[in-house]
């Protein structure tokens, strides 16, 4: 099995299994207990989340852990329950999770380009006196577009102190899904300028089920789910000691590795591309016309001049582990089921929306048809990866997708 689906899942290293377990064990104490045994269990447990600040450029007292990314954003949002009337902006590009929790609210979307980046001048216009939060993810889940939060921060503190000059108190919040880019970028919040970030254990090579919010000093947020007050009474329920020293672990091990795994994903990117630029498809050895009429079977309204194979996302500002393309007038769907059975496996995009059958809202915000977001698949690029596998699987590819335009042109 070649695993290309890193952006969904990714393993628990040897390490971080191994500091997790004896709080699975013989470590099992509740920290909140009064007897030594659990005091030094909670020692333990804060000693993780100071490690995993560390990781970000933080201190412990400034995360909330929680049970995902998911968990994190719906925390975020709570920020604007202090201010009714206030609205929100984020991107249609987001996660779902970000944009049902912004659904709680009055929300606008900003304009993103062609590779999914945000127009910085659309934000500036749409920053109006009654936005109170802005959500942009540092990295996106399906393009793996990076997103320039400098300059969106930059944006910010401008709007924040041009309100303070015309009296107008209300502030200006920034948060930032990062739940991608932890394993890949070298993340600062006093760099990225962002009140509130989103991390996931999952994406980094730490359990699932855990993650955290960076809370900035001064940010007052509203608990979600209320109870013994843990993690200052913004997120009640028995710390899960093991998941936090396998997050800390995990983030610990990236941070370590980031050139590393930039410079090796990078080679093995590059060999995707080079094999799925050599597809040979029928428009190289046919009438172009017969272009259209393949794509006319799942988008009569595409354009003649659409390519059959579509890089997504621009290289200069896309995670080094992520190839996301498309086959215009193919079904990946298809197309995965023919992978798998060949022993590579891949995606579609979000692992959440795949399963349901979902046309990517992500694809459809950057302008693509009907027909290519069909025939879109999303490779990312993780530790269960070599370049001997990279070359295998990207060959497997080209073949069954020669295969699938060699299928259609027979019909």
């Amino acid at each position: 099995m070649i695993y290309l689906d890193h952006a969904a899942a990714t393993p628990v290293s040897a390490k971080v299994l191994a500091a997790m377990m004896p709080y699975f064990t013989e470590q099992f104490f509740n920290p909140s207990a009064p007897y030594l045994p659990a005091k030094h269990v909670r020692e333990s447990y804060e000693s993780a989340k100071n490690d995993l600040a560390h990781a970000i450029g933080a201190k412990g007292v400034d995360l909330i852990v929680t049970a995902g990314a998911t968990e994190s954003i719906n925390l975020a949002f709570t920020v604007l329950n202090q201010f009714p009337g206030s609205k929100c902006l984020t991107l249609a590009t987001e996660h779902n999770a970000v944009l049902e929790a912004a659904k709680s609210h009055t929300c606008a979307l900003v304009a993103v380009d062609k590779n999914g980046i945000i127009q910085l001048d659309d934000l500036r216009q749409k920053l109006s006196d009654d936005v109170a939060l802005i959500s942009v993810s540092l990295a996106n889940n399906e393009l793996g577009t990076i997103q320039p939060l400098a300059e969106i921060a930059e944006i910010i503190r401008q709007i924040r102190q041009d309100r303070l000059q015309r009296g107008i108190m209300l502030p200006v919040y920034l948060h930032s899904d990062a739940s991608q880019a932890l394993n890949l970028i070298d993340i600062n919040v006093a760099r990225l300028g962002v009140d509130l970030l989103t991390l996931n254990a999952a994406k980094c090579g730490g359990p699932k089920g855990v993650g955290a919010l960076y809370v900035a000093h001064g940010v007052k947020l509203q608990p979600i789910t209320v109870g013994g007050g843990q993690e200052r009474g913004l997120r009640s329920g028995t710390e899960n000691v093991p998941g936090v020293i396998g997050f800390a672990q995990a983030a610990t091990e990236t941070k370590a590795h980031l050139s590393s795994h930039r410079k090796q994903y990078q080679k093995m990117a590059d060999i995707i591309r080079q094999e799925l630029e050599s597809i040979k498809t029928p428009v190289q050895d046919q009438d172009p016309a017969l272009h259209n009429s393949i794509i006319a079977q799942n988008d009569k309204k595409v354009n003649r001049k659409s390519q059959f194979i579509r890089f997504l996302g621009n290289p200069k500002h896309q995670l080094a582990s992520f190839i996301s393309v498309s086959f215009s007038g193919i079904d990946a769907e298809r197309l995965i089921y023919r992978l798998e059975m060949r022993g590579v496996l891949v995606s579609t995009g979000a692992a959440c929306a795949a399963n349901k059958g979902i046309k990517s809202h992500v694809l459809a915000a950057i302008g693509l048809s009907d027909a290519e977001i069909a025939g879109s698949l999303r490779i990312s690029l993780g530790s269960t990866n070599t370049l001997e596998n990279v070359h295998e699987a990207a060959k497997i590819i080209r073949e069954e997708v020669e295969h699938e335009y060699q299928r259609m042109e027979r019909k």
